[in-house]
């Protein structure tokens, strides 16, 4: 079956990509999942759309805990994007894909994607207890993203 997108990805690949973001909106959470309205976690998200618009998956990802407190050890998930995305450093736009550190002393664990920038700026995000979400990327928030890439 082929896939329908709202936006073509040559068009515009930011605008596919939300689009295709908001589709995910209501997926419950579950931990290493990546099935839109079935269940995914911040990295399954990504994977997810990474596969709506490039039509396989990303590549090898190693497991990882869920704990956002986790201290120590390799920064792996930020490798990992390096691998696949662009990390940028334009001002932040719609469409930027946010990594997060959640503690002071952890590794960075978390993901989400630029929905709106500007005064009142928003990301979509898979969020444990809640599922997949658009949320004010509010000043607790945006004090811990630590990188912004894009998907190209």
């Amino acid at each position: 079956m082929a896939t329908i997108r709202a936006v073509p990805v040559a068009a515009d690949p930011r605008a596919a990509l939300l689009a295709e973001a908001r589709l995910w909106l209501g997926t419950p959470y579950c931990h290493q999942a990546s099935a839109r309205g079935a269940g995914c976690d911040c990295l399954g998200l990504i994977r997810g759309l990474w596969r709506a618009l490039h039509g396989s998956e990303p590549g090898d990802l190693p497991a990882y805990s869920a704990d956002w407190g986790e201290s120590g050890g390799d920064e792996m998930l930020w490798q990992a994007l390096s691998r696949h995305l662009r990390q940028i450093g334009a001002p932040p736009a719609p469409g930027d894909i946010l990594l997060f550190r959640m503690r002071s002393r952890g590794v960075a664990k978390h993901l989400g994607i630029l929905s709106r920038a500007g005064p009142a700026p928003r990301f979509i995000h898979a969020y444990c207890g809640h599922g997949v979400v658009e949320s004010p990327l509010s000043r607790p928030w945006a004090r811990r993203i630590v990188a912004r890439f894009e998907m190209t």
